[in-house]
């Protein structure tokens, strides 16, 4: 399998088994090994006391996208550390894009960096997470 194919094939599997990113309606637009885009519009029941998003959202939709691009590479990486910056408050109807790029790796810790944009393309969130690469592949070869 190629790497693409594998990437593709990885976070088909991963959206197809989360429940939550589907709830959320993430739509994968792009996957590479150690590279995510992801979109979703924020809905009315997504947002706060204030009347903007819940800011578990917005982390919600990177958190995803981080996991799409840090788990691309074929083995099953679980995060480990995350955090998150607001800098602009999200309404709904709002449409946010998230870009996921692995920054760096090592045999078992990955770093990644999470730009979330909304539709006018104003950073609404800065994520940055770890993840701890397992060696179990998502993909495990065939045993006779």
């Amino acid at each position: 399998m190629t790497t693409d194919a594998l990437a593709r094939a990885v976070v088909e599997k991963l959206v197809r088994l989360d429940a939550f990113s589907r709830w959320l309606g993430v739509e994968v637009l792009e996957t590479a090994i150690g590279r995510s885009v992801a979109r979703m519009t924020v809905r009315d029941e997504m947002l706060n006391g204030f009347g903007t998003s819940h800011g578990g959202i917005v982390f919600s939709l990177a958190d995803s996208a981080f996991a799409f691009a840090t788990n691309a590479q074929g083995f099953l990486s679980v995060a480990v550390d995350c955090t998150v910056s607001y800098p602009v408050a999200v309404r709904s109807g709002d449409t946010l894009t998230a870009t996921a790029i692995e920054e760096s790796s090592s045999n078992r810790l990955a770093f990644c960096s999470v730009t979330v944009r909304n539709q006018h393309d104003v950073v609404v969130g800065y994520f940055r997470g770890t993840v701890y690469r397992t060696l179990k592949p998502h993909f495990p070869p065939d045993t006779p």
